[in-house]
């Protein structure tokens, strides 16, 4: 019989994985929003890089001898596939993970270094998460699911005793949301401590599953799903996650892909902190002003840090442009010796930084006479750019985008 969730839950949660997780200490960010008290708790750091392992290893440390014997099974291309192969390795007990036959191979091989045996199942997702039911039912194992149950709520609410502890007066913290899992822990144990205490979610505009079904006050199930926040890219809340929600959280809110690029950037620079888009959108929250921080003791939870190397160089592009430091700006220029000198000295002189210069000759232009200049630039922030415009157009320089 599944066990309710409970503050009781919470704390002998708590005291379970204090040989296991890591205690992950906030850390002083004033420069997410200048003028704002915003701490990071940075789940990026603990053990597998993400707050998963807390969950997981709660509830497979609360199963029988007899099921432990048995093994348990999950499915999961990402952060809760490793969760559940280290709880499992730390219990002395058999893994199964499936994932689908496309699994990037980088995190299929991390999962299995686990301990974890793994069962690539041809096609997608879905197909991968048939397979596991289908496994569990003949070998009679346990399936761990990555949100939806009271003890792996119960392990992600450990979080919440841990901010508490380090910081009694905080006002409102802002976390992830996919599934819903997280948020369900963290917002009940923070009301059961203090009610006044703020707790709001945080959805990529791709994936926004518990937004629209808290909108409608019923679960919905989105036809597809698209944010480099993969993580939290999630097509239906939980049961157990929904109603948390419903009743918990003050409010859930979404932010871009562009947002999102830009709380990686930042907390990569400012902080010397690799988050994957799923752990960054509560940065981004505050960033942005998605959510009221301006004179709130704030912690924004940075749920993970298991991003794609190879996709860390097109993120990083991502955010300099939607955080002013990169800019192109497409110019129509006449036809004839002198006009790019005068670009360069326009931006010379507002301090622009020239990558590149891309001069074309085109029929599209509007002019016959005409030709484009396509100008990439380092630039401070977004009124920089903004000067740059502006002295291009004193010029008499015609700025096509």
């Amino acid at each position: 019989m599944e066990r309710e969730l409970s503050l009781n839950e919470v704390y002998k949660a708590s005291h379970v994985l204090k040989s296991i997780i890591r205690h992950t200490d906030l850390i002083a960010a004033p420069t997410i929003r200048k003028g704002c008290d915003i701490f990071i708790k940075p789940e990026n750091l603990q053990i597998t890089g993400s707050f998963k392992v807390r969950g997981a290893s709660y509830m497979i440390s609360q199963l029988s001898d007899e099921e432990k014997s048995r093994g348990v099974i999950a499915c999961s291309a990402g952060n809760h596939a490793q969760g559940v192969a280290l709880a499992a390795a730390k219990c002395g007990i058999k893994s199964t993970i499936c994932l689908p036959a496309g699994a990037p191979i980088s995190k299929v091989e991390a999962t299995r270094s686990y301990g974890a045996e793994i069962c690539l199942v041809p096609g997608v997702y879905d197909d991968a998460y048939n397979r596991a039911l289908q496994l569990k039912d003949e070998k009679g194992m346990t399936f761990v699911h990555p949100f939806d149950n009271p003890l792996v709520i119960a392990g992600q609410g450990t979080i919440a005793l841990e901010i508490l502890d380090d910081m009694p007066n905080v006002d409102s913290i802002i976390v992830p949301v996919g599934g819903g899992g997280l948020i369900s822990g963290v917002a009940y144990t923070a009301k059961q401590l203090n009610p006044n205490i703020k707790v709001y979610g945080v959805q990529a505009e791709g994936a926004p599953s518990m937004v629209q079904s808290i909108e409608h006050g019923t679960i919905e199930r989105l036809s597809s799903v698209s944010t480099i926040a993969d993580g939290i890219a999630v097509k239906e809340p939980g049961v157990h996650t929904f109603e948390y929600c419903q009743r918990y959280v003050d409010k859930i809110v979404t932010v871009s892909e562009d947002e999102i690029s830009a709380a990686i950037l930042h907390l990569l620079e400012k902080h010397k902190l690799i988050a994957e888009g799923a752990g960054a959108v509560s940065v981004a929250a505050a960033m942005f002003g998605k959510v009221p921080v301006e004179g709130k003791r704030t912690v924004c939870l940075v749920s993970g840090g298991n991003i794609d190397v190879t996709f860390l160089s097109r993120i990083i592009s991502r955010g300099l442009m939607k955080s002013g430091r990169e800019c192109t700006l497409v110019l129509q220029l006449t036809d004839k010796p002198g006009q790019l000198n005068q670009v360069t000295h326009v931006l010379a002189a507002t301090g622009a930084n020239v990558i590149s210069v891309l001069h074309e000759r085109t029929a599209s232009a509007a002019n016959v006479n005409s030709c484009l200049l396509r100008v990439s630039m380092e630039t401070r922030n977004n009124e920089h750019i903004e000067q740059i415009r502006q002295a291009l157009l004193e010029q008499g320089i015609s700025i096509v985008e």
